[in-house]
């Protein structure tokens, strides 16, 4: 009797577990519409001059660095004002001639789905872009 408790109580567990493949892949619209708030792309295949100019955007917006990762093209900044905001950018190549930059942004430990501050941080990040690439200061 214990076992077929035993067995019971584990096929119970394990259909529990068990996600539908459509559930998987299901991807609501608002999740592709806060992604395109996250992401651009640029005319720029330099990694490192990438960071560099997010790093530096960053700082200009008033975070602090937490962590950079040129590796991984990875950097982690909080913004501390009366609230904590952390952002993490990520860099990766798109394609032969692009670079593509993504931004995540969390208040406290929720996830930030207002445009308002990607849109901050891609404007003055475009910006810098622009100067950099110029070698303007």
């Amino acid at each position: 009797m214990r076992a077929i408790l035993f067995l019971l109580l584990f096929c119970w567990t394990i259909a529990g577990c068990v996600t539908p493949k459509e559930q998987l892949l299901h991807m609501d619209s608002s999740q592709v519409k806060l992604r395109s708030i996250q992401t651009r792309a640029f005319d720029t295949t330099d990694k490192e001059k990438t960071l560099r100019t997010i790093i530096a955007t960053l700082q200009d917006l008033g975070f602090v660095m937490d962590k950079a990762d040129s590796t991984l093209g990875t950097i982690t900044g909080t913004k501390l004002n009366q609230y904590e905001l952390r952002m993490t950018v990520t860099v990766r190549p798109r394609g032969e001639t692009q670079t593509l930059v993504r931004a995540n942004a969390q208040y406290e430990l929720t996830a930030v789905e207002d445009p308002k501050p990607y849109q901050d941080f891609f404007t003055a990040l475009e910006k810098a872009m622009f100067l950099t690439a110029h070698e303007a200061d």
